[in-house]
């Protein structure tokens, strides 16, 4: 029955709302009626530290965590943190990556450099099956808040997966303030609704990009 889990890991930094999102998707499994396991582990929001949810859905689950090669979906809020955690894709696993840059300090003051899109992209498709590039930060900030980027990449992980809209909805809006339930509604319908771009992209090599 494990092997008939599916596989998410969130990652992001310290501020861009990660364990919300996954905390949701954790819910919206188990009100469809999966086994649901959920483990994370994050670093100082302060400084921008690293954060990553581990969610596994299924008839039966008995560990939290995802094993190295076997995510089938990675959900990447920052560019960086995406290529931190490739080793944990599966082949031919779907990424919903943030186009989201937050340079860490070692590139800021010049000790490494922070990979171009292109870089990321050409990285990651030595994996991933489909890349979706999605303008999450730019829709949020359209919106008004910033904070809502994790609502719209729920929407678009929402297309590839069997809980209806109004699920995703009713656990969205139960799980953030009541002031704040409309904007997110919105961006996750956005997420929903836009037609991202989708990549699969050749592997090549990539420069250092220094440590957070």
């Amino acid at each position: 029955m494990e092997k008939e889990a599916i596989n998410f890991l969130f990652a992001g930094v310290g501020g861009q709302g990660t364990l919300l999102a996954s905390d949701i998707l954790a819910e919206v499994g188990l009100k469809a009626g999966y086994d649901v396991k959920k483990s994370e582990v994050h670093g100082m929001s302060q400084r921008g530290g690293a954060v990553v949810s581990h969610v596994r859905w299924g008839p039966r689950v008995a560990s939290p965590l995802c094993e190295a090669g076997t995510v089938d979906y990675f959900i990447a809020q920052e560019m960086l943190e995406a290529l931190r955690w490739l080793h944990y894709l599966r082949r031919g696993a779907s990424v919903i990556l943030s186009r989201c840059k937050l340079p860490p300090t070692a590139t800021v003051f010049g000790a490494a450099q922070y990979p171009s899109e292109e870089q990321v992209l050409s990285v990651m498709g030595s994996l991933a099956g489909r890349i979706l590039l999605v303008e999450a930060e730019q829709v949020a900030q359209e919106l008004g808040n910033r904070r809502v980027a994790n609502s719209v990449l729920l929407g678009a992980l929402s297309t590839h997966l069997p809980p209806a809209p109004p699920l995703w909805l009713e656990i969205i809006e139960a799980r953030v303030p009541a002031q704040h339930r409309e904007i997110n509604r919105q961006a996750f319908q956005i997420g929903r609704e836009r037609t991202w771009e989708s990549s699969r992209p050749v592997s090549s090599s990539l420069p250092s990009s220094g440590g957070r």
